[in-house]
């Protein structure tokens, strides 16, 4: 039997869970869990990565410990966007920003000035978001901020992880995709896009291929933890690429929704779709492994349920995600409907009272009650499915048969019903863990246990179970009725 760690670091939390295979079947256990949540100081919003880091090495005692046979490999995911800046010296220069920083905000008339949008896209082939990290480094540079001053390094969040762990210095390809600098075609750094923002040439270092064997840890630290010559692999380190290779299709026409803080909704080709169609609909061509693209749109997903439930919390109303769902269960069905994509709703914050505001400044009933606000967040979210759905069919020019719903938020049972409902077509949920699943099962492929992207899916559909939601007709009809008002929203 052989094991492998995946280290799962998400923008709400993170996991340390191991993977054991016997040869026909994947089996997981969680060897560790921890809080990941923003840090709000003099305005601005911070990732704590140095506590990020600390439960790394948690989670590898724990797993040497309570796993013992020694690994195969180990591998993290993170989220996309943010990155870290290194000083001469290789050391930190500054505390990472989070995406949800507001000092890029607005920066599309500056960025546009200096790059045309249209050749962004062509260069890039990514969508349009102020958290794109092209747009924090570009805030940064306008501000004259010390930090990038001194920067010597440019790293992705994963690949400053990598640097601390092993001191191999590069930016692995599918994270690397999500800042809107690297080339869609060449997957290199766009160079003439990064000369044209200003931004300096010299702190980007190489890419990384996915699945690549990045080497042992660092001496002193292999020593401390007492793991030896375990080898840490580049997994797909953006999480929804990792979370897309466990997605469990035989193939056919097929979506995936990875579904989480952050919905990410979109389907899999062969190579980047850079067209007038999908820079209108703003969709985005992110790296995948094993030479794929993923063909996206980002949706502002459970983000909205987790805001509310963090500001129950503070009120000292203390709710399950099980507690929540049986009050949208109940609630009256499409009183009212937000636009999930509203920038008013990016930042941390009171989130039960903004969705209000947004209600009542919209000529709707502000929801009174939590099932009532729930409801109405869940079902905006399936109408967006809807609407994305329907543009992905009109760019790719061949509707999808299925989607996926992958990731935690495939637990979300209304939900899934509410997206087939709204959608028309079937929805498979699961697996939840799929974002670990793929970072393990793109560690196999890299040290040769598996051999192909296809017989990792195989063995997805071997190892986890999954459940299908049909669109139940007088429902969707029900849905069809109420979509205009959805779209007068947007």
């Amino acid at each position: 039997m052989s094991q492998y760690l995946a280290f799962d670091l998400g923008a709400s939390n993170g996991r340390c869970i191991l993977g054991r295979f016997d040869g026909s079947r994947l089996e997981l256990e969680v060897m560790h869990r921890f809080e990941n949540y923003p840090v709000e100081l003099h305005g601005h919003w911070f990732w704590d990565i140095l506590k990020l880091y600390e439960n790394i090495k948690t989670g590898l005692l724990r797993a040497r410990r309570e796993a013992p046979g020694g690994f195969a490999g180990f591998g993290l995911d993170t989220w996309g966007c943010d990155f870290a800046l290194l000083d001469k010296a290789g050391k930190l220069a500054a505390n990472p920003y989070c995406y949800r920083d507001p000092h890029t905000r607005g920066i599309y008339t500056e960025a546009f000035a200096r790059v045309p949008k249209e050749e962004i896209f062509r260069q890039t082939g990514l969508q349009f978001m102020e958290p794109n990290s092209l747009f924090h480094l570009l805030a940064l540079h306008i501000h004259d901020d010390p930090v990038l001053r001194i920067a010597a390094t440019y790293l992705q969040i994963p690949d400053l992880l990598h640097y601390w762990l092993t001191g191999v210095i590069g930016c692995e390809y599918t994270d690397a995709s999500t800042s809107q600098m690297l080339d869609a075609h060449s997957r290199d750094w766009a160079w003439p896009l990064i000369r044209g923002m200003g931004l300096p040439e010299q702190i980007f270092p190489p890419i990384i291929p996915t699945a690549s064997i990045l080497g042992p840890l660092r001496p002193a630290l292999a020593d401390e933890l007492r793991l030896g010559k375990t080898p840490l692999i580049a997994s797909a380190t953006h999480d929804t690429a990792s979370a897309v290779v466990a997605t469990p299709t035989a193939g056919g026409r097929f979506g995936y929704l990875s579904s989480g803080t952050w919905g990410l909704l979109g389907t899999e080709i062969d190579a980047p779709l850079i067209t007038p169609a999908c820079l209108q609909y703003n969709f985005t061509n992110e790296g995948g492994a094993f030479n794929k693209i993923r063909l996206l749109r980002n949706i502002v997903n459970l983000w909205f349920v987790q805001e509310c439930q963090r500001q129950w919390s503070l009120e000292d109303e203390q709710l399950s995600w099980d507690d929540l769902i049986g009050l949208a269960s109940a609630a009256p069905a499409f009183t009212s409907l937000i636009d999930p994509n509203a920038l008013e709703f990016l930042a941390p914050g009171n989130m039960p009272a903004r969705i209000q505001a947004y209600c009542q400044r919209t000529g709707q009933p502000a929801p009174e009650d939590k099932g009532s606000l729930l409801r109405c967040v869940l079902e905006s979210l399936a109408f967006e499915y809807r609407h994305t759905l329907e543009q992905l069919n009109e760019v790719t020019g061949e509707p999808l048969e299925a989607m996926h719903i992958i990731g935690g938020g495939s637990r979300n049972r209304l939900l899934n019903q509410f997206a087939a409902d709204a959608m028309g077509i079937p929805v498979i949920a699961g697996p939840a863990e799929a974002t670990a699943i793929g970072n393990i099962l793109t560690q196999m492929v890299a040290t040769g246990e598996l051999a192909s992207l296809e017989e990792a899916r195989a063995l997805v559909r071997a190892s986890f179970e999954t459940e299908t939601f049909l669109p139940a007709p007088p429902a969707h009809a029900g849905w069809d009725a109420v979509y205009p008002r959805y779209l007068r929203l947007l």
